[in-house]
């Protein structure tokens, strides 16, 4: 699937109506079912002047009304029994800031007399109805507005992730559907059901993987076998181990990778790569359960919870023949998928403060000037997360001890948004009009569908929509 723009426009300014596919952040089994609840919710994202603050959600379903303001501390909280308050420390907002009403279906955004603005989208925009996905800047504060997210059962209006217990699994999410997601791997996790981790390379496949062999408890080691890294003439002597003099140079028994994860995790990372004679032998032991090593003969029994991982197409696979479907029906007991780090802006904060924390010269001091904060939001991160945490250990080191400023980040992210479209000829024109059109009606007002269709982000088909007179929601009956 293509890298998303994520492109901001004050032509995006108009709302549209929620074409149910509002995120993708979810596994196959784990999308909210046709027709489910779905609300609109306020993220705050992250503060850039204290990066490591969590993030927090508020649900707008049953709500009028939030207010936004400077407080002495953090506090989001009831403010009668449909109003909300969110309160931030930050000292370039102000106490009356913003506010959030709802209007009919919509959310409108207004400026409350504060003294330095309301940003969305990067660019001065308040009073405005707020559209999905925009990204609201009050001081030094960024919010997100998402319309339409699956709503959980009970789901709490305020979640604040610095008062919360500790996620499922130990992956932390705010997202309400992906949470419900991680919180039934958590469930899988403690049963010995082998799981099958997908996503885009650098989404946290392996963090993913060791996160279950932690809530496993299981005694042996977490053992990682990257399968497109074995030369294949040598796939069954790492995996399996071998006998002293099995070959030309087996000086010694070994017992492979195989056996290393006994009573413990083999993780098979990138099992799409694994040739299919190596399929094979893998298949007997999972079968078995046991290992005969090269020159043995007798095999050796063992013990281990498998979890396997891959970014590859795997049921486009299975039909082509580049994987065993009995290999892949012994592995996938159950399936995750991790969405790509674009598909979940609503975590970046969140993940943002995490990597930090971890980084080797500890978390320290750090700032993010507001410029270095709207990029790293807007950036589309084709790398995910890997990506984010090499742009973040670049910048500590180009920054020093001053606030992380947009020239600190990587190139890709220092270029504005591209806004402005090549003029095109007339019949050009046209013919891009017939095609929207033509999309629209195949896939009936599906905004999000028509936007794959075309390898662009929504926002940038919703200027196109507004460009050539096109309502979505006409195309769906």
């Amino acid at each position: 699937m293509p890298a998303a723009s994520n492109g901001w426009s004050p032509a995006d300014r108009r709302p549209t109506p929620d074409d149910g596919e509002g995120t993708r952040s979810l596994t196959a089994e784990g999308r909210a079912p046709r027709g489910a609840p779905r609300a609109a919710h306020l993220f705050l994202v992250l503060e850039s002047h204290r990066p490591l603050s969590p993030p927090a959600r508020v649900a707008l379903a049953g709500l009028d009304g939030i207010v936004l303001g400077r407080g002495a501390e953090r506090r989001i909280e009831r403010a009668g029994d449909h109003h909300v308050s969110v309160r931030v420390d930050d000292p370039w907002m102000s106490s009356a800031h913003a506010r959030l009403t709802r209007v009919l279906r919509r959310w409108l955004l207004e400026d409350t007399g504060s003294k330095n603005g309301v940003l969305i989208n990067g660019s001065p925009g308040a009073p405005a109805e707020l559209a999905d996905g925009d990204v609201i800047e009050i001081g030094r504060t960024f919010f997100l507005f998402r319309e339409g997210l699956p709503a959980a059962p009970g789901e709490a209006t305020v979640l604040d992730a610095a008062s919360s217990p500790p996620p499922a699994l130990g992956l932390a999410t705010l997202v309400p559907a992906l949470a419900r997601v991680f919180e039934r791997v958590a469930a899988i996790a403690r049963s010995g059901v082998p799981v099958l981790i997908e996503g885009e390379t650098g989404t946290g496949k392996e963090v993913a993987a060791r996160a279950i062999h932690a809530a496993s408890g299981r005694a042996g080691a977490f053992v990682a076998v990257n399968c497109g890294a074995l030369p294949e003439s040598l796939v069954e002597g790492e995996l399996f181990g071998h006998r002293k003099g099995a070959f030309s140079g087996a000086t010694e028994d070994r017992p492979g990778l195989i056996r290393s994860a006994d009573r413990g995790t083999l993780f098979l990372d990138e099992l799409g790569d694994l040739p299919l004679p190596s399929q094979s032998a893998l298949l007997r032991v999972l079968q078995e359960r046991e290992v005969m090593p090269v020159g043995a003969t007798r095999p050796v029994p063992v013990d281990f919870r498998g979890v396997a991982a891959t970014h590859r197409p795997v049921d486009r696979m299975i039909a082509a023949g580049a994987l065993r479907a009995d290999l892949f029906n012994r592995v996938a007991g159950h399936r995750l998928e991790l969405p790509p780090l674009r598909e979940r802006r609503e975590d970046l904060g969140l993940i943002v403060g995490a990597l930090l924390r971890r980084a080797p010269e500890g978390a320290g001091d750090v700032r993010l000037h507001p410029r270095a904060a709207r990029a790293l939001i807007r950036h589309p991160w084709p790398g995910n997360v890997r990506e984010l945490e090499r742009a973040l250990e670049a910048a500590r080191a180009l920054a020093g001890a001053e606030a992380i400023d947009l020239e600190h980040l990587p190139p890709a992210l220092q270029r504005p948004p591209d806004e402005a479209e090549p003029a095109l000829a007339e019949a050009d024109d046209d013919a891009r009009r017939e095609q929207i059109v033509a999309l629209l009606r195949e896939h009936r007002g599906n905004v999000s569908a028509v936007a794959r269709s075309l390898g662009k982000a929504r926002m940038q088909v919703q200027r196109w929509f507004k460009r050539y007179g096109l309502d979505p929601e006409s195309f769906r009956q």
